[in-house]
């Protein structure tokens, strides 16, 4: 039988993604056979342009069957997208391609039952507009998991969640449920556990400054303390809340697996402050796990191939130490 392929949606066509792309089939070798998703002509294009040579397997979206996979080659299913130039602007023109790669993409993880979903990054403005906050958002609905999807900011030695995503500050306090904070860290314990093999331990964040509130509701004491009470009771190792000002010490990071916090800055920045890109953006709660480099489409670097291909790498190692 084959070896069922990684797949890769490209994403964004005006992007730093296969730049990257090309930069990591360089650096490291990859266990599985790759099946990309993108223009065939833009992937030519960008590849000419960059200066980079690979060997591919063009294949029609239809009648897709994994017997076609070429384990030698970079497996390519062509999705039409026409441009004039092979770097441009980002505008709404790529909309209809990129949800086009996706509904390709999640017809091909459904027949054949893949793990494992990797994807570039879209424009939250042309693409996502404001039908949706992230890609997360995106994949729930188009698989009909609206309110059971979880971001999981994954490194090694420390991984981090935000209870909402992509909310203004003025919309956090009324999205943060028990329910919400429960579901959320049971899927990420379920991850660690069947995925990764491992027990983790979590520490949680409060919302207020130093988890105190003068006014009358507190969410510590009436959210996420019940929360936590209910996590521990069920057996997880999880403990909180923690003031978010002093839980990323460097004291502290050793004590816990992953760090829970209640909106996206409040652990997004500490932790993208102590390892740069050294990071993956997996989404859980999903039919798959889905993970994409902790970078957008970068236009400003369009191009220039001078783009770090780290945080593709370090996605690309993770999928490469599971089955598919």
């Amino acid at each position: 039988m084959k070896i069922k392929p990684l797949l890769i949606i490209a994403g964004e066509p005006n992007s730093i993604f296969l730049e990257i792309f090309f930069k990591s089939c360089k650096k490291i070798n990859i266990k599985k056979p790759i099946l990309l998703i993108v223009s065939k002509n833009l992937l030519l294009n960008q590849m000419k342009k960059l200066n980079y040579n690979f060997k591919f397997n063009f294949l029609k979206k239809d009648n897709f069957n994994i017997s076609q996979i070429n384990n030698h080659k970079i497996n390519i299913i062509d999705v039409d997208f026409s441009f004039k130039k092979p770097f441009d602007k980002i505008s709404k023109k790529s909309k209809k391609y990129i949800n086009e790669c996706f509904d390709v993409g999640l017809k091909i993880i459904k027949e054949f039952n893949l793990k494992f979903l990797i994807n570039g990054p879209v424009s939250k403005k042309h693409f996502l507009e404001k039908k949706f906050q992230g890609v997360t958002e995106y994949l729930a609905k188009k698989t009909n998991k609206s309110g059971e999807e979880t971001m999981l900011i994954y490194n090694e030695k420390l991984s981090v969640c935000p209870i909402t995503t992509h909310d203004s500050l003025r919309n956090i306090f009324k999205k943060i449920t028990k329910k919400k904070i429960t579901k959320k860290v049971l899927n990420i314990n379920k991850f660690y556990k069947e995925i990764l093999k491992k027990k983790a331990s979590f520490a949680v964040t409060g919302i207020n400054p130093h988890c105190e509130t003068k006014e009358k509701f507190n969410e510590e004491k009436k959210i996420i303390i019940p929360a936590i009470k209910l996590l521990k009771s069920i057996g997880l190792k999880i403990e909180g809340p923690f003031p978010a000002d002093t839980i990323f010490l460097k004291q502290n990071l050793k004590k816990f697996d992953v760090i829970v916090g209640m909106y996206h800055d409040q652990v997004l920045t500490p932790i993208k402050t102590i390892y740069g890109f050294d990071a993956i953006n997996i989404t859980l709660g999903l039919p798959f796990i889905r993970i994409s480099p902790d970078h957008g489409p970068n236009e400003k670097m369009l191009g220039k191939n001078i783009s770090s291909p780290l945080s593709l790498i370090q996605t690309l190692n993770f999928v490469n130490k599971f089955d598919n």
